[in-house]
Parts: C-alpha cells; structure tokens; sequence
C-alpha cells in the first residue's frame, strides 16, 4: 500500500461530516479527498464558524492545491444541515476554494449516505 496524502481519504456523515471538516480541512498534507456528507460548519453559530473561515481565507491557496477532491453532498433541501451547507458553501464559494456539490433526495438518511458513498468512492484516488 502506498501511503501519503495522495492515497488517503477522510469522509463521514452529518456530525462525522462536521469531523471531516475539522480535521480535514487543517491537514490537507495528509487528506488528498474529503468527503463531507450531509453537513456544514453551524451557520448559527458565529463563534465556532467564523474561525473555519478565517482558516480557509489565510490558506485558501494551500488547500486548493492539496485536495484532490473536496466533495460535498446533501440529501435535498429537506436534509436537517442544508441551511448549514448552503451557507458554508457560499462562504467558500466566496473565498475561492474549490468544491464539488451533489444532491440526492432523501433527507438526513442511510438510504441518501449510501448513494454519497457510492459517488464518492469512484472518485478516489484517480
């Protein structure tokens, strides 16, 4: 097995997405592919999100260059986090970083997951 940023993938699901942003997004010399489904930083919550953004602003260069993929997925509007997401994505929209973002219907659940997986995988490691 080859190791190294290229060969690793990090990806979890509603608070595991949330996982995968906090540790993802800070060490992209170790996750070449980040998988965030069904989540977002809390839009409610200024105190623990704006940080995130100051992060991305002050490294946008560095994390568009490491990450192969930053794949973003929600289970439609009535998806629990995609108020979250949306307001996430606009704010790096805003800050120049570089994202992909799929819709499955479903909402918050397996059945949604298990369709962000199967996309997701296909894309690894390419």
């Amino acid at each position: 097995m080859t190791k190294g940023a290229a060969n690793t993938a990090l990806a979890g699901l509603s608070m595991g997405g949330l996982q995968t942003l906090y540790a993802g997004v800070k060490n992209t010399d170790r996750f070449a592919y980040l998988g965030v489904f069904s989540s977002g930083w809390w839009a409610n919550q200024p105190v623990m999100s704006d940080p995130w953004y100051a992060y991305l602003k002050s490294n946008q260069q560095t994390i568009n260059s490491n990450l192969k993929q930053f794949w973003i997925a929600m289970g439609g509007k009535e998806d629990i986090a995609w108020n979250n997401c949306q307001i996430m994505m606009n704010k790096m929209k805003e800050l120049d970083i570089r994202h992909s973002y799929v819709e499955y219907p479903g909402g918050h659940t397996w059945p949604v997951w298990r369709n962000n997986l199967f996309q997701f995988a296909q894309l690894l490691f390419k």
